[in-house]
């Protein structure tokens, strides 16, 4: 869920969230397992034997010992199956979402690995509506995308396709802001963490990176108050995902490596069509796209001057510095 803080400039730092949902639940505690007592108690423990013989050993004939021959691998396979299970049952579970109140509340080493720095931030809900004042700014905005697809070419038409995130938990966008201004509301993006590079994988097993961003975002919505129900939406630019110190396997880029990386001659041969390939493969560019989002309130928090939602976003993606035509992407 994303969420983001709206105040007037006079007041505290509000925060609001957007995304496809938010949970509120505590931390999970979880009762490590206790270890294991060797000796006479009366309970086997991952297949051990009850007591310790200490008696000399009495040998016997070589057949009738033949079946203890595989007594080891018995208990193998039984350690193996209880720590099978002693891994389901003590597995941690994926982090869920807090209040940004309780995530305050939180250390370095306590968040360090847990999920929760790619968890938005909940809202509980609190009173009815927010009223937007001259002068307000909105703080601590966060888009944690739930679903992510992208458009191909079908024998029907174009559709989208789900994906698979192939990027860690490294893709949420958080701590934007920007002015707030009411009638109607007008959120204008100036600072945050409002980019993260990602990738996706198609089902036939195409990689497909991207720019998820909001930056330079204008977002208006009709009215001068937040209330569950309050739609909003804009444009924003979606810059190039490689920049221009990036080279290609073949040493080309923008300002660096090579020009080119073909014989002049072969280069000339063709004359027409087959150039334009080549010359967008060649001449490195910095393309600049551009998105739109949609965004609804459906929870506010008039205590605190928080707001939290559900937000649609299509943007373009990576052209290969403009050797290649971006693909749509839809995330939600």
């Amino acid at each position: 869920m994303a969420r983001s803080a709206l105040v007037p400039a006079s007041l505290s730092i509000a925060v609001a969230c957007f995304g496809a949902a938010a949970f509120l639940s505590a931390p999970c505690s979880q009762k490590p397992p206790s270890s294991p007592r060797l000796g006479s108690s009366s309970s086997n423990l991952l297949g051990l034997q009850e007591g310790v013989q200490t008696e000399a050993p009495v040998f016997e004939e070589a057949a009738a010992s033949t079946p203890n021959v595989w007594s080891w691998a018995a208990s193998l396979v039984s350690l193996g199956a209880a720590l099978g299970l002693a891994f389901g049952i003590y597995a941690a579970e994926p982090a869920r979402a807090i209040t940004a109140e309780q995530f305050s509340q939180l250390t370095y080493q306590q968040v360090k690995g847990s999920g929760l720095a790619n968890r938005c931030p909940t809202v509980e809900s609190s009173g009815t509506s927010i009223p937007v004042k001259p002068g307000s700014r909105l703080k601590n905005v966060c888009f944690e995308p739930k679903s992510f697809a992208v458009e191909f070419d079908t024998d029907k038409g174009k559709e989208f396709a789900t994906t698979k995130l192939t990027t860690r938990q490294t893709y949420t966008l958080a701590f934007i802001e920007g002015s707030l201004e009411p009638n109607p509301i007008t959120f204008t993006e100036q600072d945050g963490m409002d980019f993260a590079a990602t990738t996706v994988k198609l089902p036939d097993g195409q990689y497909v990176p991207f720019l998820f961003t909001v930056k330079e975002l204008v977002a208006k919505g009709e009215g001068s108050e937040f209330k569950p129900g309050f739609t909003w939406g804009g444009e924003f630019s979606v810059p190039s995902y490689r920049t221009g110190g990036f080279l290609d396997p073949k040493g080309r880029g923008m300002y660096l490596g090579y020009d080119q990386a073909v014989a002049l001659p072969a280069a000339q041969s063709d004359g027409a069509e087959g150039q334009d390939e080549l010359f967008k493969e060649t001449n490195k560019v910095f393309d600049i796209g551009k998105g739109a989002i949609e965004m609804e309130v459906n929870k506010v928090n008039a205590d605190l001057g928080e707001i939290g939602g559900v937000f649609v976003s299509k943007q373009p993606s990576d052209t290969d510095m403009g050797a290649k035509a971006p693909r749509t992407i839809l995330l939600k």
